[in-house]
């Protein structure tokens, strides 16, 4: 196999991984997470979204949250080289984060998301894909002006949970897009699992022939099927150095229920089982990284610690092995 002895990788459990969680996380678990993952060695963390909290409740502590972490006192020595990232969907999140921004404790870079199916997007971000080029065209030139970086995320390349099979080569040419108004980098994303191997090797390794910039792309799976794994190895593959994942697999859609109060979130669920959904469990990928020789440029050992607390914050058995099983020993036990 031809792989990358090197990758970076970025956890987004704090946004991502827990939108999805059906009880609100306190913000102080938020606030320890963010910490231990940064303490971790992350450089790229995702926080919160700042979109309308109504519809998503689990961000209404964005700004307490965001402050906390630009505050706290156990990564000050750290966090002038992480990146924190914030969701922001429409142009009003956007005006937060660039007030936020203002006011010392925004993010260093938003994140947009286009859709190649239309139907998803429409119901994603209440916009038309027309209609969001146009925004986002706006938006990126206000968020770059107020010093934020913009990813342009691309999802429903591999397939539509709404509308079923999608066209890769759609997804080659929003990348293009993204890059021509200004997004400083892409992420690459199968929001609903449906993505196998194959497909994905093919799709990394068209995307890189089109735009050979593996730093400028991020590589974001879901592990809905169970393949998860599968496909970061065919990433990696296909020569992909970024990517990004979650504490114990979890995320996906944003709940439509919150501690015992049923809110819109995206509507109803794409899923059979809404436990049963998430993304590639960073404890997993690091051990398994670690094992292939790769270099992630992170505690391992933390990363497992971690995870275990995660299950705790949670109140459930999630989706990691390696936090039950651990690490491959390196020298011999010295037992017979």
């Amino acid at each position: 196999m031809n792989y990358p002895k090197k990758v970076t990788i970025g956890d987004i459990t704090v946004r991502d991984g827990f939108q999805h969680e059906e009880l609100f996380i306190p913000t102080d678990a938020k606030v320890w997470l963010a910490e231990q993952l940064i303490l971790a060695g992350f450089k790229h963390i995702e926080t919160t979204n700042f979109g309308n909290p109504s519809g998503m409740p689990q961000f209404k502590d964005a700004d307490e949250l965001m402050k906390r972490v630009r505050n706290s006192k156990k990564i000050a020595h750290l966090i002038n080289d992480v990146c924190i990232t914030s969701v922001t969907i429409r142009e009003k999140a956007v005006e937060r984060a660039i007030q936020a921004k203002k006011e010392g404790f925004g993010p260093d870079r938003i994140l947009l998301m286009v859709s190649t199916s239309e139907s998803h997007h429409k119901k994603n971000s209440g916009l038309s894909l027309e209609e969001y080029w146009k925004m986002s065209e706006k938006c990126i030139k206000d968020a770059r002006d107020a010093g934020i970086k913009v990813n342009g995320t691309v999802s429903t390349i591999w397939g539509c949970p709404l509308e079923g099979p999608t066209e890769m080569k759609k997804a080659i040419e929003f990348t293009k897009r993204w890059f021509d108004i200004g997004a400083s980098d892409v992420e690459h994303a199968d929001h609903d699992g449906s993505a196998s191997p194959d497909r994905v090797y093919d799709y990394f390794s068209m995307l890189l022939d089109a735009i050979p910039t593996p730093e400028k792309h991020i590589v974001h799976f879901h592990t809905t099927r169970g393949w998860g794994l599968a496909n970061v190895l065919a990433a990696l593959n296909a020569g992909m150095t970024n990517y990004e994942s979650t504490m114990g697999g979890i995320g996906g859609q944003p709940a439509n229920f919150v501690s015992g109060v049923p809110v819109s979130g995206t509507g109803s669920y794409y899923y059979k089982d809404p436990n049963i959904v998430g993304l590639v469990s960073t404890e997993d990928m690091v051990v398994m990284m670690d094992e292939m020789g790769i270099d992630t440029g992170l505690n391992i050992d933390k990363i497992l610690e971690i995870g275990n607390m995660v299950e705790r914050i949670t109140g459930r058995r999630l989706r990691s092995e390696s936090i039950k099983n651990g690490r491959i020993p390196k020298s011999l036990s010295g037992k017979k």
